[in-house]
């Protein structure tokens, strides 16, 4: 090959990577737009090593993802700013959506906590008899009153075809509107209302 040919070759192999590299860099954030720590929900009621649970998949408790607003439908923490303002905390951001997290934190809490097999997730969740869905209304923060809030509207099926509604809501005042802090206290509220929800189906 001659070398004008072979240098032609080299310098749009670079400009093929350079080009790769750009693209690249549209899809993946790095630097200061990374939050320094994503926020989760930890149990406080954990299931022993060793721990197990018999039965069938009839008569287990299939606990749902919640259904959410649009505004929860997202990683990020929102914030009442007023009665009709919305906004997002700055640095918080989930490692998951709300939603599958309260679901998670739920099973755990209720199969630590209860007396019946729990089942999430896959083609279990539509043979077990009992079924447990509803709404997460609200997992954030209230900028008015300086609180966290976490609001479930509970549906129980059970079996037979009998529905049993209920709301269960817990809070945590005097926070500052800061990630850490805001995380804690949405662990501790979410944990507040998983407990409720586990005395409630037993």
């Amino acid at each position: 090959m001659r070398r004008g040919a072979h240098a032609m070759t080299i310098r749009t192999s670079i400009l093929g990577a350079l080009a790769a590299c750009a693209a690249l860099s549209g899809c993946i954030s790095f630097g200061p737009d990374a939050p320094d720590q994503l926020l989760t929900l930890t149990p406080n009621a954990t299931i022993p090593a060793g721990a197990s649970a018999d039965g069938s998949a009839e008569s287990a408790l299939a606990v749902q993802t919640p259904a959410v607003s649009q505004r929860l439908n997202v990683t990020r923490v929102p914030v009442m700013t007023s009665d009709s303002s919305l906004a997002y905390l700055q640095d918080a951001v989930w490692v998951e959506k709300p939603a599958e997290l309260f679901r998670d934190l739920l099973s755990d809490t209720i199969r630590a906590k209860g007396n019946r097999m729990v089942i999430g997730g896959g083609e279990l969740d539509y043979v077990a008899q009992t079924q447990l869905s509803g709404e997460l209304v609200d997992m954030g923060y209230d900028a008015v009153t300086g609180s966290v809030v976490v609001r479930y509207d509970a549906i129980l099926r059970l079996e037979g075809g009998r529905i049993i509604t209920r709301r269960f809501e817990a809070s945590v005042p005097g926070i500052a509107p800061e990630a850490v802090p805001v995380g804690a206290a949405l662990n501790e509220a979410a944990n507040s209302v998983a407990d409720q929800v586990a005395e409630w189906v037993g």
